[in-house]
């Protein structure tokens, strides 16, 4: 009967079923996970409760524990959990055991897993190496799951009542709950785990390099026609000779690194703000468009120095006369140029009989004047006197008017 196939299953799976204690050498593993239960904090503006992740962190031999809320469970917030808990044990361990998320592993497999490239550079510079537990066997990581489980009643638990209104309060009231929770002693057995973390591991974590890792997420980027390439909506200029071309972008929170057949080709501080900013460098532009990003006004004006203080003034006059600077930026090459076919002479002389004209002369005027040669009249000429006038028409003379009668 199926009352009596249980009876023997039940004592088969006792004898088969059993469980071992490994007892886990001081300093050599750390378990990582996010808890299954959220922490929350209020929106000061709108009063809209905010979810927040809590990652949990434990040491396999003390089981000293870390504990901090992230708005995200994204690569940021994985990473920086994990600088900031080698930062709180003040140490490394040997061996990374997290669970088998994308943030921490690629591919998941017993025999080659496939560790995520930003995860894996941030375990390869803290010298440590990330076994992850195999898929739906969370005795692979036992004390992480037991802390998980006592954080979520022992901490999260706690606060659900607390209004907390940014992550920076949630993680001050977590971190007081934290300090009880690893000083509170254990049932079966001496002492509690920070007396046996700083008795037994503590000693023995590897050191903390001397700057604390920084998040660099990797990703795959196209060069465009523009010879720029689109980051996180921001775009950053490489080399035009790598346009079209497939490219490796590394990104930091302060640097976008650019690598194309795993060698460096060019870097830019990262953006901020709004979306759609540019960061170009002059260099990676063609030589054509090196020259059209060199006409603004202060090299027309270093330019107009050159020729004389009259030409000047009239290029400011010309830049001042448009709406937008750029506007006039034609004008000012096209009577700079005059020099070429006329002089530096006569370009300064006709400025100067231009700016006797005008205040805001023009690029036609000064053409004008240079085509007509008016450049060349001395302005001081004066008039001939009117006695002389007769000179140049038939005009009357006071013999003319005078009475002939008496």
């Amino acid at each position: 009967m199926y009352t009596q196939f249980c009876k023997y299953y039940r004592d088969y799976a006792n004898t088969t079923k059993a469980t071992m204690h490994i007892k886990r050498k001081p300093g050599e593993q750390l378990e990582v996970d996010w808890a299954g239960q959220t922490a929350s904090i209020v929106d000061t503006d709108t009063g809209e409760v905010i979810e927040a992740s809590v990652f949990v962190a434990a040491l396999s031999c003390s089981g000293y524990a870390y504990v901090e809320a992230f708005l995200s469970q994204n690569q940021e917030c994985w990473i920086a959990a994990h600088v900031n808990a080698y930062r709180f044990f003040g140490g490394v361990t040997r061996i990374l055991v997290p669970d088998n998320l994308k943030t921490g592993v690629e591919r998941a497999s017993w025999y080659t897993p496939v560790i995520n490239k930003s995860y894996h550079e941030m375990a390869e510079y803290y010298d440590t190496a990330v076994i992850p537990a195999r898929v739906r066997k969370p005795k692979d990581k036992p004390k992480v799951e037991g802390t998980v489980g006592v954080v979520s009643t022992w901490i999260i638990a706690a606060l659900r009542h607390q209004r907390l209104f940014s992550l920076a309060e949630l993680n001050a009231a977590i971190h007081e709950k934290l300090d009880e929770f690893n000083r509170k002693a254990f049932q079966k057995k001496p002492g509690s785990r920070l007396s046996i973390f700083l008795e037994e591991e503590k000693a023995l974590l590897l050191p903390l390099p001397n700057e604390p890792y920084e998040l660099a997420v990797w990703k795959l980027a196209t060069v465009q026609f523009n010879y720029h390439i689109s980051v996180e909506k921001m775009h950053y200029s490489v080399p035009y000779e790598y346009i079209k071309h497939k490219v490796d972008v590394r990104i930091t929170r302060n640097i976008v690194e650019v690598f194309f057949n795993g060698h460096r080709i060019c870097s830019h501080p990262k953006l901020h703000g709004r979306e759609g900013q540019y960061s170009t460098t002059t260099e990676h532009m063609p030589i054509d468009h090196q020259k059209y990003t060199a006409w603004n006004a202060e090299r027309f004006l270093a330019w107009a120095e050159n020729i004389g203080s009259n030409t000047v003034i009239t290029v400011k006059a010309i830049l001042s006369s448009h709406k937008v600077e750029q506007q006039g930026y034609k004008s000012c090459m096209a009577l700079l140029k005059m020099v070429d076919k006329y002089s530096v002479a006569r370009l300064e002389a006709a400025c100067a009989r231009a700016l006797s004209y005008t205040i805001n002369p023009s690029y036609k005027s000064i053409q004008t004047i240079l085509q007509t040669g008016q450049d060349k009249v001395d302005k001081d000429d004066t008039i001939k006197n009117n006695d002389d006038s007769s000179d140049f028409g038939f005009i009357r003379g006071a013999d003319y008017y005078r009475s002939t009668s008496k």
